[in-house]
């Protein structure tokens, strides 16, 4: 089977030749750690079944008037290293280590500003690039994934901070909804298109969570993220694509929630936020398909082989019978995981994803919890 079929397989929650695996995001220094020059590289060399794709944004520095030649691809900015920079929506971003960006301020601090606002267009000819690229490159072959986003994750970066946006959802909720309302007529068109010119799959990368919760009461969240959801999930089935909704945290409080709006699949069930995803499995398994959730808190940042080849087979043992299993990390393979527990991973994810299941893998591990020993420190 190709990479493609694999993923898709998953995703109708039906068994493939074996487990496919995929990453919403690969940082350095795993990504050319074994000599890949790109993540289009770095798929093919590792063989995995699919590839996230980003939009391609437009940046400038922060101090300057015109827009200079590096953007945002993926998760990394190209470029502009060093400097606080501004995006085509108006967000100030600064830089960690490896290009990573994280939002500092947004346009919109007041209903003045929310009157005044325009956003970016969706149709403008270079946020497709990658995509365009990828499917070029691979369609047919590994899912292509296209990362959108719903009602939560831009409407706070516009509003220059989480804290105001969730204070407008007690203080103003006009202003919550009318800027959730910008945020997700943009990310739908954008979406759309990318479906019609090849994506096989919509991913949101909305969190909502941390450990210990939801960010917002489950209230504030049906009432102001919830319908945004639902509109972005309805959208890309409406074009023919797969939705999998990606969202750090405990988020048992909203699960029926998510599923209920119309999700094929969750990602990436935070083992460290008591997700364990076995009791997800038999609670959901014939409703959703599910993503992850090998630990990059902790184990393939700290682990070892032999810790990491363990809590794969763990996982697949309680997550891939019958189905509906995509194995990934618990988040990303951000700049702590180490390269070498990371291709641990995906060696033992071929190794003993292949179905059917072994019978006697899934009775020795599937009441195993290698995650314990990590909450327990803590």
């Amino acid at each position: 089977m190709t990479g493609y079929e694999r993923f898709i397989a998953a995703l109708r929650r039906e068994e493939a030749d074996r487990v496919p695996i995929w990453e919403l995001v690969i940082n350095e220094p795993t990504l050319t750690a074994f000599g890949a020059s790109s993540l289009e590289e770095f798929v093919e060399m590792e063989d995995l079944d699919g590839i996230c794709i980003f939009e391609d944004m437009r940046l400038r520095p922060l101090e300057a008037e015109e827009q200079e030649e590096f953007v945002w691809r993926g998760r990394t900015i190209h470029g502009g290293e060093g400097k606080l920079v501004v995006d085509e929506w108006g967000i100030v971003w600064g830089m960690s280590e490896f290009g990573i960006p994280y939002p500092v301020d947004g346009p919109i601090k007041s209903r003045e500003d929310l009157k005044r606002y325009e956003p970016p267009n969706p149709c403008d000819e270079h946020r497709l690039k990658s995509l365009r690229e990828a499917v070029k490159r691979f369609k047919g072959r590994k899912a292509i994934v296209f990362l959108t986003h719903d009602g939560f994750e831009f409407p706070h970066y516009l509003r220059g901070g989480m804290e105001n946006l969730l204070a407008d959802y007690i203080e103003d909720p006009y202003m919550a909804h009318s800027v959730a309302e910008i945020v997700i007529e943009y990310k739908i068109k954008l979406m759309q298109r990318a479906i019609d010119e090849g994506a096989d799959v919509a991913v949101s990368g909305d969190d909502y969570a941390t450990r210990k919760g939801l960010i917002m009461s489950p209230r504030h969240f049906r009432e102001f993220i919830l319908p945004y959801l639902k509109r972005s999930v309805d959208a890309a089935h409406e074009r023919g694509a797969y939705y999998i909704k990606h969202t750090d945290g405990n988020i048992w409080a909203i699960l029926d929630d998510l599923i209920e709006a119309g999700i094929d699949a969750i990602d990436p069930l935070e083992p460290v936020a008591g997700m364990d995803i076995g009791e997800v499995k038999a609670k959901y398994g014939n409703r959703v398909a599910l993503v992850g959730n090998v630990d990059c808190s902790y184990l393939l940042c700290y682990g070892t082989v032999e810790e990491v080849v363990e809590a794969v087979k763990e996982t697949i043992a309680k997550a891939s019978p019958g189905g509906g299993h995509i194995l990934a990390s618990s988040n990303s393979i951000h700049p702590a995981v180490k390269p070498e527990l990371y291709k641990a991973m995906v060696e033992a994810a071929k190794e003993y994803g292949r179905y059917p299941i072994d019978q006697k893998l899934i009775a020795e591990y599937r009441k195993k919890n290698y995650i314990a020993k990590y909450i327990a420190s803590e």
